[in-house]
C-alpha cells in the first residue's frame, strides 16, 4: 500500500511541475470563473427579489455555483492530457516500468484535485473581496472546496477513461462541449430551485453538479442542513470512487491493446 501511495505521489508531482511551470495557464483558467462571478453577479443581482435564494445578495448565491462549474469545466479536459501522453509515447514508456498501473491514473486525478482546490480557494477569496459573505465560515468553505474536488474527481476520472477509449481529440471535444452547458443549466447554478420549472428541478436532483452545489451552499449558510451536506457529499464520494475504478479498468484494457 505504501508503495502504491508513494508512486501515486510521484506521478502527481510530475504533473504538478508542469502546472507550476505554466503560471499563465493558472491565470487563464481563472478568467472565465471571474467573468461568471462578477458579470453574472452584477447582471442578475436583482433576481434574489424573486425569493427562494436563501440569501440577500445574488453574489452570495452565485459563489458555490461558480466554484463547482470551474471544477467541472477544468476536469472535463483531463482526458486530453492522457491522450497527449498516449500520442507522444510517454504512457507506453511508463508501461515498461514497475510503477503501479493505478498510480499512473490516480496521479492525474490527485493532481487535478489539488489544482481544483487551489482554484476554488482563489475564487472564494476573489468573491470575498467583491463583497460576498460566508456565514458558514472556514468550515463551510472547506466543505464547498471538498465538494468541488469530489466533483472534479468524478469528471476527471471519466475524462481519462474517455481518452483511453476514443483516443481522438475531436471526440473528447465534442462530448465535453455537448455535456458542459446541459449539466450547468440543469442545476441550481444560477437560479433558485423554487424558481425553476418542475421538470428541471427533477433532473437537477440527479445531476452530480447540483449535488456539489447543494452541499456547498448549505454548508455556507447560517443554518446548514447537515442531512443535505452528508447525503450529497456521500453520493459524490461514491460516484468518485466508481469513476476512479472505471478509469483504472479502462487503463488496464488499454494496456492489453498495446
Amino acid at each position: 500500500m505504501s508503495t502504491a501511495v508513494s508512486q501515486t505521489w510521484y506521478m502527481t508531482q510530475r504533473q504538478l511541475m508542469v502546472f507550476t511551470r505554466q503560471p499563465a495557464y493558472a491565470i487563464i483558467t481563472l478568467i472565465q470563473p471571474v467573468i461568471w462571478l462578477f458579470l453574472f453577479g452584477s447582471l442578475f443581482k436583482k433576481v434574489v427579489e424573486l425569493g427562494g435564494f436563501g440569501t440577500t445578495t445574488y453574489l452570495d448565491y452565485l459563489v458555490p455555483g461558480v466554484v463547482v462549474m470551474s471544477a467541472l469545466s477544468s476536469n472535463m479536459w483531463a482526458g486530453m492530457g492522457t491522450l497527449e501522453e498516449i500520442q507522444r509515447g510517454t504512457l507506453n514508456r511508463f508501461l515498461t516500468t514497475p510503477v503501479s498501473r493505478a498510480a499512473l491514473m490516480n496521479g492525474n486525478v490527485v493532481n487535478n484535485g489539488l489544482v481544483t482546490a487551489f482554484q476554488s480557494v482563489v475564487i472564494v477569496l476573489l468573491a470575498l473581496a467583491g463583497g460576498a459573505d460566508y456565514p458558514g465560515g472556514i468550515g463551510g468553505i472547506a466543505i464547498l472546496v471538498l465538494a468541488a474536488v469530489l466533483l472534479g474527481t468524478v469528471f476527471g476520472a471519466l475524462s481519462n477513461a474517455l481518452g483511453m477509449l476514443v483516443r481522438e481529440r475531436e471526440s473528447i471535444i465534442g462530448i465535453n462541449t455537448f455535456l458542459l452547458l446541459p449539466l450547468t443549466f440543469l442545476s441550481s447554478a444560477f437560479m433558485a430551485p423554487s424558481q425553476m420549472p418542475s421538470w428541471m428541478r427533477h433532473i437537477a436532483d440527479f445531476n452530480p453538479l447540483n449535488w456539489a452545489m447543494v452541499a456547498g451552499r448549505s454548508a455556507l449558510s447560517d443554518h446548514p442542513d447537515w442531512g443535505d451536506v452528508l447525503s450529497r457529499g456521500g453520493a459524490l464520494l461514491a460516484l468518485a470512487i466508481a469513476a476512479v475504478w472505471l478509469s483504472i479498468r479502462t487503463f488496464r484494457s488499454y494496456q492489453r491493446s498495446v
